[in-house]
């Protein structure tokens, strides 16, 4: 059987990493069962791994109008667009888990359009997806599109944020060839 690389760019090995990302790698190890391949892909450039894994854990661990699983469907949603293959698997996981709710983070993968999520995540999904694509054409009417829906300022820099970052994820993910851990396909499908 073949063996798949999970990067183009070097793995360092664990050892010879900086003491505080192998720990932080040590203990998402320890939560998941796993060492999901960003974390080891991203070690290949310590300073940016700090910043990277700083700037997602401040978006997406945080409370505030948009749930944790909201937030994962934006990451889906944009990643699917950007054909991000390892944001597609991984935070459909992830968001499988996070709403307890198996089927809609591969309709929302397929096409979040005809997924069975509310109009309220409609208008979230369509906002996010219009930065991730062509935040430069955006305009005062679709802020008060998205406002009509309940969004607050705060959620709206959120679901921009969000959108934005995994942009930026998903070309890196693309760029290193970085491939999906398996044990992410089997997550959170067991409602």
């Amino acid at each position: 059987m073949k063996t798949t690389s999970i990067s183009r760019f070097p793995i360092p090995e664990l050892g010879q990493i900086p003491r505080d990302i192998h720990e932080r790698i040590l203990a998402v190890q320890e939560k998941s069962g796993f060492v999901p391949n960003v974390f080891l892909t991203m070690a290949y450039r310590p300073d940016e791994f700090r910043a990277f894994f700083a700037y997602h854990d401040a978006l997406m661990e945080k409370d505030g109008g948009l749930t944790k699983a909201e937030r994962e469907m934006i990451v889906v949603a944009t990643s699917a667009a950007n054909q991000c293959y390892y944001c597609v698997v991984a935070h459909g996981a992830i968001r499988r888990i996070r709403a307890k709710d198996p089927l809609i983070s591969d309709q929302i993968a397929v096409n979040y359009r005809r997924a069975n999520i509310t109009p309220r995540q409609r208008a979230m999904l369509d906002f996010a997806m219009k930065v991730s694509r062509s935040a430069e054409n955006l305009s005062d009417a679709e802020f008060a599109a998205i406002a009509a829906h309940g969004f607050s300022e705060d959620d709206i820099w959120d679901i921009a944020a969000v959108s934005a970052f995994f942009a930026l994820s998903n070309r890196m993910a693309n760029v290193t060839a970085m491939r999906p851990n398996a044990e992410f396909n089997g997550m959170g499908r067991q409602a």
